[in-house]
């Protein structure tokens, strides 16, 4: 059993001073694999006031200074990545092989972007020839919570921190107690890499307790959340009465648009994208809006490569994929494929259950449902399990319309050989983000979304902006 009851709190690790113990699951077998320590009041004032009384000295740092620790970080981490492989797939269950190059990958691939960014960033800008003594100064925002989800753990943990670093924040991060052990070795690298006292401070906690005591503290100037859209809503409120910036990347119901002249591996792309990490992504492309003419089609492929997928422990290495986080996870994605049979979706393959083989862990199998409308339960809630609706649609307005149709807006996809189509569907599209016919995002592009999905974006020079503040001055003297 591993144990990890300490907090990072103003540059050293600290003991709980009004801790409880929590168990953290392996959700392979069911069984406990770690103790962690949740946060109270007094943990969480003094993580902030760390933070505050860093922010003055970190925030006048110059901006070549805060780059080079990060830069430096980026190095260890690097070079500690299959420790935090190791971590990330025992909490949460990420296959090994997909955790060393997709959950580990991104937390570098993140660093690299913001580093970019931050070269190329204008912190202080004219406001134009008009007003040739006027400048435009960005600088931090101030104190931040930052907190984070288990699904992507380093996804998310370095689009937050580095971010924030670059841009002369302090910070208290609060991980997912599902997933703290990539965050507490995140915080080790961060240690290593030097940074000044209070900078960085890490608490454990769940939502209820330190999240609230976090999001509502007066001393805390921002909070960046990443998780649900039932969470975010509750956050944005207690945040209200202190009137703090906040930022939210939510969830998703994404639609992928597969037009009849799509090419052939439209739909097996797709499939795969929604079953990748075992469908624990906001952005899982798991609405398949698919043109009557190859309907049928697509629905035969999706469901063949379906049950294909195979499911199997995380610390296996392969292409499969593992179990779900936790077992609320799993009862939840339970109820909702019986809730797709009950409401008269055509279930064309996986299911209730535990796929074969497998008695113990919180594993589901590969599912994918025909004939679903929009308005059923499974095309409305996000599952975030591996769980595929397919809906079939006739004309180009149709499918923008069905894809529209809903509260949320964070990426849509679309796959067409029709450049024109493709262009007008990327406009026509509520969504902070377009994928058309696989081609991912560039380095640096802003995460994000519309509507329920949340506001702000991460990643990039978005990414940076989302931690600064605007500031006009006037009657500036260049060089002085």
């Amino acid at each position: 059993m591993i144990e990890k009851r300490q907090f990072y709190i103003d540059g050293a690790w600290v003991d709980p001073v009004s801790g409880t113990d929590h168990q953290v699951i392996n959700p392979t077998n069911e069984e406990p694999c770690a103790v962690i320590s949740m946060a109270g009041q007094t943990d969480t004032d003094a993580a902030v006031a760390a933070a505050k009384t860093a922010f003055a000295s970190w925030m006048q740092t110059p901006v070549t200074e805060r780059v080079g620790y990060v830069e430096k970080l980026r190095d260890i981490y690097e070079a500690r990545g299959e420790e935090m492989a190791q971590a990330i797939s025992l909490e949460m269950g990420a296959p090994i092989d997909m955790a060393r190059s997709q959950q580990v990958g991104a937390g570098t691939w993140h660093m690299s972007a913001l580093i970019k960014a931050a070269g190329e960033f204008d912190w202080i800008e004219p406001l134009g020839d008009h007003a040739p003594n006027d400048r435009i100064i960005h600088e931090a925002v101030g104190v931040v919570s930052m907190i984070t989800p288990w699904n992507w753990p380093m996804n998310q943990i370095s689009l937050k921190v580095i971010a924030g670093l670059i841009a002369g924040c302090t910070m208290v991060l609060k991980p997912s107690e599902e997933s703290p052990l990539s965050a507490m070795l995140f915080a080790e690298m961060v240690d290593e890499a030097g940074l000044p006292p209070g900078v960085f401070n890490l608490i454990n906690g769940d939502g209820a307790g330190a999240g609230t005591a976090l999001t509502g503290h007066p001393d805390v100037d921002m909070v960046s959340f990443t998780g649900s859209s039932r969470a975010g809503k509750l956050i944005s409120k207690n945040a209200a009465d202190t009137l703090k910036r906040v930022s939210l990347e939510l969830g998703g119901k994404g639609a992928n648009l597969i037009f009849a002249d799509a090419d052939e591996k439209a739909v097996k792309r797709g499939v795969l994208h929604c079953m990748n990490n075992t469908g624990q992504s906001c952005n899982a492309p798991t609405r398949m809006l698919v043109q009557r003419d190859v309907y049928d089609e697509a629905v035969e492929t999706a469901a063949d490569l379906a049950a294909k997928v195979t499911v199997g422990p995380a610390s296996e290495e392969g292409r499969h994929i593992g179990p779900v986080v936790n077992e609320v996870q799993f009862n939840k994605i339970q109820d909702l494929i019986q809730k797709g049979i009950d409401e008269g979706a055509r279930l064309v393959a996986g299911g209730t259950g535990r796929p074969d083989g497998l008695n113990r862990g919180f594993f589901v199998k590969p599912t994918v449902f025909a004939d679903v409308t929009n308005d059923m339960t499974i095309a409305r809630e996000e599952i975030f399990g591996p769980v595929l609706s397919i809906i079939p649609f006739e004309t180009e307005e149709e499918g923008l319309q069905l894809a529209n149709d809903t509260p949320y807006g964070l990426t849509n996809y679309v796959q067409t050989t029709d450049p024109a189509r493709a262009n007008r569907a990327a406009r026509a599209l509520r969504s902070g983000m377009v994928e058309m016919n696989g081609q991912g995002r560039g380095l640096g592009s802003p995460f994000g979304g519309m509507k329920q999905s949340g506001n702000g974006r991460e990643g990039g020079k978005w990414g940076l902006e989302d931690f600064l503040e605007v500031k006009a001055v006037s009657g500036w003297t260049e060089g002085a």
